[in-house]
């Protein structure tokens, strides 16, 4: 990874390149609770290089993706004419347009999470749903990486989210955790109701494709956990908010 890729990734994650056991389990965790919103108006807020967007509409979505950053959005063109790039805190679309919206590992990144989830909010039709994932307090590794010293460490370390919110946020200045309490904060004041909070672990397909049976294991017991108190220690929060 180039140093002005490094750089990117600090401050926007990485993107789904390639299509795998997660995506596909997040993909049915949206259908089931976008119902026939899914053969509606979908916005995918932060749509990477476009796996989502080409998934949902292989599905009978009609998909816009919205890109924050110039060259993941001139990739996601490649599948599809309806991307836009502009940043989500100030969405440049009409109030009241999607019946569902995707955000997938996105508000953790953007410059202001509570206007960005009011944005979604505004151009949702009444009964549409916003699906959001995005990192858990609770998960004992930042997936995100840390800076130490001046200079950013890529990968997965270990229980840098447990340290007081003040240190941690020194170390990983670059990307949002979120409570529940925090997740919470974000709706206030808007005109939605909660269908689903819960918190989801991953696939780990990394994993999987390093030791095989192994991996699988470790991916069924975790996954196991979700309908267990233990789920706090999971990798994402999964919410489905709809406008009222």
């Amino acid at each position: 990874m180039t140093e002005r890729d490094m750089s990117k990734a600090a401050l926007r994650g990485e993107p789904s390149y390639v299509w795998r056991d997660g995506q596909r389990r997040r993909l049915n965790m949206i259908q089931k609770f976008a119902g026939e919103r899914m053969r509606g108006n979908v916005l995918e807020n932060g749509c990477g290089v476009g796996m989502y967007v080409e998934k949902m509409t292989e599905l009978g979505a009609n998909v816009t993706g919205l890109e924050y950053d110039f060259d993941r959005a001139r990739d996601a063109r490649v599948n599809s004419e309806k991307i836009i790039n502009a940043a989500g805190e100030f969405l440049p679309l009409p109030s009241s347009t999607f019946d569902l919206i995707l955000s997938h590992e996105v508000i953790e990144h953007v410059q202001d999470d509570r206007l960005a989830v009011a944005e979604m909010v505004r151009v949702l039709k009444v009964g549409g749903r916003v699906v959001i994932f995005c990192p858990n307090l609770g998960y004992p590794v930042e997936t995100h990486g840390i800076f130490w010293r001046g200079k950013y460490y890529f990968g997965n370390k270990p229980f840098v989210n447990y340290l007081p919110r003040v240190w941690r946020d020194k170390l990983a200045p670059h990307v949002r955790v979120y409570s529940r309490r925090d997740m919470q904060k974000l709706f206030e004041g808007l005109p939605v109701k909660f269908i689903e909070r819960t918190i989801i672990f991953g696939a780990y397909d990394n994993i999987i494709a390093r030791t095989g049976i192994f991996g699988k294991i470790i991916r069924t017991v975790l996954q196991f956990m979700e309908a267990t108190p233990l789920k706090t220690l999971g990798l994402s929060h999964f919410w489905v908010v709809e406008k009222v």
